[in-house]
This record gives structure tokens, sequence and C-alpha cells, in this order.
């Protein structure tokens, strides 16, 4: 046993609901455990309690135990027990604070008091288990998401504790870059270190878990083997499935395949057995969570005008190339998602949409006239950001000013709107409260709200789905179909492409800083050649959809074969 949670239940001073409730379970060495529920069930605060940042940096009422690799926590201050435990937090900035990797990685084994052959030692290792080395003396600041968040669990590697929790590691990952957090987590988990993810993507790392807990209103209401716990009945608890499970689901078929090869060897031996009809597989099946990999998910809503025009647009900054000869159009009503790896321009390229970046070359036009002859305050009318990190929008006082400063700085302030907006994203309990104070889920809300405000006619979206729910992504869906129905053009910029493949009428692929594709999603996917070129995979919806199809020409032609 390495970490031990005892009838732990846990509320924030000034906060009248319980954050945690009676939570008892125990993980032991080499143990993967995938901690899932709704925004605000309790996740991160079950990681802040296996630190030691509960009780001792957040007052509030405390019952019940947490030992940790044999320490308990209420007698042992975190500096002590950062040997033993370690947790990446959702935003890798909020631990990140030296002028190079190496010293990063450096700075909790000094303050360990280690000799400086041991430093050398670990630093050598850790380098290699999580592929630092060209890394070293690069400044943290200047590196991607996923590379930040590499150098976070080499600072915690190298400490070498028992357990390593993960806060929402995939959420700002490209496919690539989850695939290489996977093995990387595998090859820790094969050193005896247990380790813990908090986490709604539940498809990126549910294969490879021994356990799946699941906490609703601070209350684990579910734990054990993945295959056991989809058994149940798990509706109510806002969860976002993945779509093999979901499909399965769908059917009424008891089998809970965690892999697209589990999920193809279960259909054909459904077939085999007379469970699935031949009739049923020559037709695609269809299921209602995967949709048709014959065209477009979505039907267009724009009416052909440009929103936004983007030609032969080039940028860089210290002399490096971000983009290159971009040309793209944004037409209103649309919805379009702009996706590629870490570092492919997805964010520097929309802000050029409202002056935050002047291009090198090229020139970008929002409703026919460039944005260069616009005032910043009128751009702001125009377009609506809501960021990739919230904290870098979040100034205010309280949720109330946050959201309704814009509205009224640029007297454009629709009490029936900003009211109307409140209440869909669930701000109504936090309007007093300080924006800094809440999770980051909520904190992404906040700037969603923000954003729409003063009601504009180009909305841009950065990793909308990071920290959220199943019902709030759903929330989300409804509320773009609304925005785009009145004619406004949404972008989203995102690694979630079952999301983007969901919602979005075309994909904006860039690599590089090039547009490497531009079309429907199923498009995009279905090009071999776009996918290798950009870093993205197929999502697991479009294989299943492919899959069906392999299957059902197969029995198509087992059946007309003489």
């Amino acid at each position: 046993m390495v970490l031990r949670f005892e009838h732990v239940s846990f509320r924030y001073s000034g906060i009248s609901d319980w954050g945690l409730q009676e939570v008892d379970f125990t993980v032991h060495p080499g143990e993967m455990v995938l901690v899932t529920g709704a925004s605000g069930s309790g996740k991160s605060t079950l990681c802040r309690a296996a630190i030691g940042l509960i009780p001792h940096f957040y007052p509030g009422s405390w019952e019940g135990r947490v030992c940790v690799d044999g320490l308990d926590t209420r007698d042992h201050p975190v500096h002590e027990l950062f040997g033993h435990v370690g947790l990446a937090f959702q935003n890798p900035d909020a631990q990140i604070f030296n002028q190079t990797v190496e010293a990063e990685l450096a700075y909790g084994l000094e303050s360990l008091g280690l000799a400086s052959d041991e430093i050398e030692r670990r630093l050598s290792w850790v380098s290699d288990v999580v592929e630092l080395g060209p890394l070293m003396h690069r400044a943290p600041y200047s590196l991607s998401g996923g590379e930040k968040q590499r150098v976070i669990l080499g600072a915690i590697l190298a400490l070498k504790p028992r357990v390593v929790l993960l806060d929402e590691p995939f959420t700002h990952l490209d496919p690539g870059g989850a695939e290489r957090l996977r093995m990387l987590l595998r090859s820790i988990r094969s050193e005896g270190i247990a380790l813990i993810i908090a986490e709604h993507r539940l498809h990126e790392a549910v294969a490879d878990v021994d356990r799946l807990i699941v906490l609703n209103e601070g209350k684990v209401v579910a734990d054990g083997p993945p295959r056991r716990v989809w058994a149940e009945d798990l509706s109510p608890f806002g969860l976002n499935l993945p779509p093999l499970v979901r499909f399965f689901r769908e059917q009424g078929w008891k089998e809970r395949p965690l892999t697209l090869g589990e999920a193809t060897a279960v259909l054909k031996d459904k077939f085999y057995k007379g469970e699935l009809s031949r009739f049923a597989l020559s037709e695609g099946l269809a299921p209602k969570s995967v949709g048709s990999s014959r065209g477009l998910t979505n039907s267009p809503q724009n009416d052909s005008s440009p929103m936004i025009e983007v030609e032969g647009l080039d940028f860089g900054y210290d002399g490096k190339t971000v983009l290159q000869g971009v040309n793209v159009t944004l037409n209103r009503g649309e919805c379009v998602a702009l996706v590629g790896r870490n570092g492919s321009g997805k964010t520097t390229l929309v802000k050029h949409f409202n002056r935050l970046l002047k291009p090198t070359r090229g020139l970008i036009k929002i409703l026919g006239q460039e944005v260069r002859t616009k005032p910043l305050a009128e751009l702001s009318r125009h377009v609506g950001f809501a960021w990739q990190n919230p904290n870098d929008q979040l100034f205010q006082a309280n949720v109330r000013d946050e959201v309704l400063t814009g509205p009224r700085a640029l007297h454009a302030y629709d009490r029936d709107w900003c009211d109307r907006l409140i209440e869909r994203f669930g701000l109504e309990p936090l309007l007093d409260r300080s924006p800094f104070q809440l999770s980051e889920g909520q904190k992404k809300r906040v700037a969603f709200a923000t954003a729409l405000a003063v009601r504009p006619e180009l909305v841009v979206l950065d990793e909308p789905t990071a920290g959220q729910d199943e019902p709030f992504r759903q929330e989300l869906a409804v509320l773009m179909k609304e925005l785009r129905a009145e004619g406004r053009t949404v972008v989203v910029v995102t690694h979630d492409l079952e999301f983007a493949a969901q919602h979005a009428d075309r994909w904006v692929v860039l690599a590089e800083g090039r547009v490497a594709a531009d079309g429907s999603p199923n498009t995009v996917m279905a090009d071999a050649r776009v996918l290798a070129a950009s870093g993205l995979r197929p999502t697991q919806s479009f294989q299943l959809s492919e899959a069906l199809e392999r299957l059902g020409k197969e029995f198509r032609l087992e059946t007309t074969a003489p």
C-alpha cells in the first residue's frame, strides 16, 4: 500500500457543500488508477488531499485520514511529503518557475540536500525517461504545453516518489502527444510507481488502467476494473464515455471493449453466432454515437458570406517562422475547427483576428474590412475570445464584474442576454466569488460567458472542452448551434477531435505553420497523407464506423460468393 484514504471528508472554508464525502480506497505499488466524474465532483480536491495541500494549504473542515507511503498527511507538512508523492497540475504553468529545464528538474533535488553526484545521476535518468535531453537548456516558458507537462513529470520523478498524480494530463495534448504520454506512463508504472490520473477524456487512458474510480458530489460511487464499472448505470454522473462504450450501450450489448481491436473481434463473433445480421452490417449499422463516414457530420448553417478572410498571412518572432502563406476564409454561420499538433500555429493564427498580433506579411479582413484599419475597441465588439488558459484573461475581483466588464465598457450591455449566459454556464452560485478561487473548469465557464457577453459575430473558443464534463459539452454544443442559427461564426481551436468531428462543418488543419487541409472532418480523417503531416489520428468514432463498413463489405462478399 502506497496511498490510503480512510473515510475522508473535506469542506473548503466558506463553502457549504462537501468537496469529499467518506472517501475510502487504497492504491498499491505499480497500480494505475483512473479517477473521473463530473466537474465539481471532487477530483482535484482528492489530488490536493493526496499530496498534503489539504489540510495544510487549503483551510476547511476535515475528517478521516490520508496516508502516503506510511506517512499521515496531517502530521507531515507538504515539503516532507514531496519525496513520496507528486502531483502534476492541470495547468503546467502553475508549477514552472525556473529559468531552464535543467534547473527545474534539479530544484527539488537540491531542496532535499542530495549530493551533487546523486543529483547528476537522477537528472540523467529522468531526462532519458521523459525524453528531455534536447530541452535541458531551454527556457520552460518557451516550450509547448506537452513539453511543459513532460518537464513537470520529470521534476516529480526525479524525487523518486512512490505515487504520482496527474490532473487532466491529456487535456492540452495533440494525438501524438497523447500517445507519447501513454507510453511514458507505462514506463513510469514499470518502475513500481503508482499512478493516479484524474481525467474527463476517458478514452485516452482507460485501456491502460487497472481501476476506474467514479466520483459524484465528493463520493466514490463506483470503483473497480473498467469493464465492471462500465456495466453499471453511470448515466447520472455526467461522464464522457468512450465512443466504443457508448456504441455498445446503444446496441444493448453487454460487452464493454476498451480498444477498437476488441470491438471488431466482438462484432465478428456476434455475426458468426447469429446475434448480428448480415443486413445490419451491410447497411453500416450507423450507430448514433458514431455517425456515418460517408459525408459531412454536420449540415452547414452558413450563408456563404465571409466573416473572416485571411490572405497570404506570414508571421514569426525571435527569428522563428510560425505561420507561412496562410489562406483561409470563414463564413457567417459556420463552425470551423482549427486542428493540428502542438506548436502548429493554431492559437497564433486566431490572435490575428483582433490585432493581438500583427502579420509580417498578408492581411486579414473581418466583414470585408481590413483588421488593421479597425480600432481595438471596435474589433472587440465583433470578435470574442475564450482562451485556452482562462487565467490569462481573468482580472476582476468577482465573477459578476468579470462577465459584465466588457459589455459595460463597450456600451453593449444587454441585461437579458447576460442573465441568460450566467444561467447557461451555471455561474449564479459563483457571482460573488473571486474567479481566481474557482476550479479550472469553472474558470473556463466564466471565460466563455465573458467572451459572449458583448454578442460578437465571431466567437473563438480555444480548447473549450478542456476540463469539462459531458453535460457541459452537450450544453456547449447546443449554444454553438444557436449562435450559428443567428448567423454568428464559431471557431474552435482544439485537440478534442471527437467533439470537433461531431460539431464542426470544416476542419482547417495546420502543420508547421501552413494549411495542410481544409475540408469536412471525415474527408480529413480519411486522408492518411494529411494525418501523417499534421500529427492527427482518426477519432475512435470514425475508426469504429470504418470498421463497421469493412465488416459490411466482407459479409456482402461472403453472401454473394458462389
